[in-house]
């Protein structure tokens, strides 16, 4: 793909979130929205991510247009996948509509497929920033990303009312949390929530015996209920709960939480690093940075290479992992 120089200034600026919605994206969106126009820039909004830029889905947006947004859940730009924007044609057409509307550059608000996007649009001559916005904490070069915080505070305010009713009926309560490929929401609730077990795709290995053999001696020993966050990449939890049922005699239930956690008003955490992180993608492209993804590392805002962002592998915290096991 042959690569185009970056434009030298930066007068019209595109904001969209694209994948699955988080809490904190509209704080996000608020901020490049009102830092932009604080520099002097023109905005515009780019609805229904990928998709909405493919189909010319833009807006002018104004200071007025992000008020009394900060506090929303969802996106007002709302969201969607785009298979076509995964092809070179699809990606060229996108370069061309931006360049057709005036957009110099994007912030891309979503996950790793939604840098990917950016990736590709930067080497197609559109300046791009991406922004990490998912709840799963699965982008491998920050230590946060924008709706984790509220969702996890969701599940747990969830997973302790669920032990509430557990324990009235001396049950074994299986609850699962979002979390396909990455278990970061379980186990944040696995020590937030005290639960005597916390199920991960990196780390579950299928045997569902030995988990049966647990809660059984657990009743033997007089607790009176038997917590198992489950994360959605191991799933089954209905079908492992009459399971458990059927081999222990003590009455088990499935609670699957859904997309609750990616709704809600956005805690203070996710509010002010989401508006950091947005007003921080302003003031780059303004300094002619592009083809950057804006992180939270090591207790400081900073940004990488999108390429070098990529690339970067994530692993759960061994050590939280082995607290979650221990403090049973």
């Amino acid at each position: 793909m042959e690569v185009i120089p970056m434009a030298k200034e930066i007068n019209t600026i595109g904001v969209l979130t694209s994948g699955g919605d988080a809490p904190g994206m509209n704080a996000a969106i608020r901020a490049v929205v009102r830092q932009a126009l604080s520099k002097g820039k023109k905005v515009k909004g780019i609805k229904r991510g990928y998709a909405g830029l493919l189909n010319e889905e833009i807006v002018d947006m104004d200071s007025k247009s992000v008020s009394d947004t900060i506090s929303r859940g969802g996106t007002i730009l709302q969201t969607a996948r785009c298979k076509e924007f995964v092809t070179a044609e699809g990606q060229q057409k996108g370069a061309e509509i931006c360049k057709k509307h005036g957009i110099d550059a994007i912030v891309v608000i979503g996950g790793d497929g939604s840098f990917q996007g950016a990736q590709k649009l930067a080497a197609l001559g559109i300046n791009t920033i991406g922004l990490p916005g998912t709840i799963d904490l699965d982008i491998a070069c920050t230590d946060y990303t924008i709706g984790f915080d509220t969702a996890c505070n969701t599940a747990m305010e969830a997973i302790d009312k669920v032990r509430d009713t557990s324990t009235s009926h001396e049950r074994c309560s299986i609850i699962e949390v979002m979390g396909r490929g990455a278990g970061y929401i379980a186990l944040w609730c696995g020590l937030a929530n005290g639960a005597e077990e916390v199920l991960l795709p990196e780390k579950y290995d299928n045997n569902l015996e030995a988990l049966i053999e647990r809660v059984a001696h657990a009743r033997e020993l007089g607790k009176q209920h038997y917590i198992i966050i489950n994360a959605e990449g191991v799933g089954h939890s209905q079908e492992m709960a009459k399971e458990i049922e059927a081999a222990t005699g003590i009455e088990t239930r499935a609670t699957i939480l859904g997309h609750m956690q990616r709704g809600g008003s956005p805690s203070c955490k996710d509010r002010v690093y989401a508006t950091i992180m947005g007003a921080m993608a302003v003031d780059l492209l303004c300094e002619g940075k592009s083809n950057r993804v804006i992180a939270h590392k090591d207790g400081n805002f900073v940004d990488f290479d999108i390429d070098e962002a990529l690339a970067m592998k994530k692993s759960v915290d061994e050590y939280m992992y082995d607290i979650s096991k221990s403090l049973v």
